[in-house]
């Protein structure tokens, strides 16, 4: 079996955020797709970028306003893709739209 995609969630706390990388994996495992979702809080990016190489990084919209510097030193340091997670899908804790999310920010992503 293939190495799991590491999509890795960070917002303030990671509570919320925790139930939208459970609906994301859920989805992800019904389609028997080889991803990992999981979620910590936003002060941990960079430990966890350098320790775990996710495929992906994606921010909570409570946490929008540090993409930039986050993409920037996560993106130039790691060479890891980040976006921001859709508000609306975010609310509705809607884990199939957010996946669909992160795969297409994982296959775009020009190193």
């Amino acid at each position: 079996m293939a190495d799991k995609k590491k999509i890795y969630l960070f917002c303030s706390a990671g509570m919320s955020t925790s139930m939208l990388a459970q609906n994301m994996q859920q989805v992800g495992d019904a389609h028997n797709l080889p991803v990992e979702v999981r979620a910590y809080p936003i002060g941990k990016v960079d430990e966890i970028a350098a320790s775990e190489h996710p495929a992906c990084v994606l921010l909570g919209p409570q946490v929008h306003h540090q993409y930039e510097a986050t993409k920037a030193r996560i993106e130039g340091t790691y060479d890891i893709p980040v976006g921001i997670l859709d508000q609306q899908a975010y609310g509705l804790m809607d884990g199939e739209a957010s996946l669909k999310y992160a795969v297409k920010l994982i296959k775009t992503y020009k190193k």
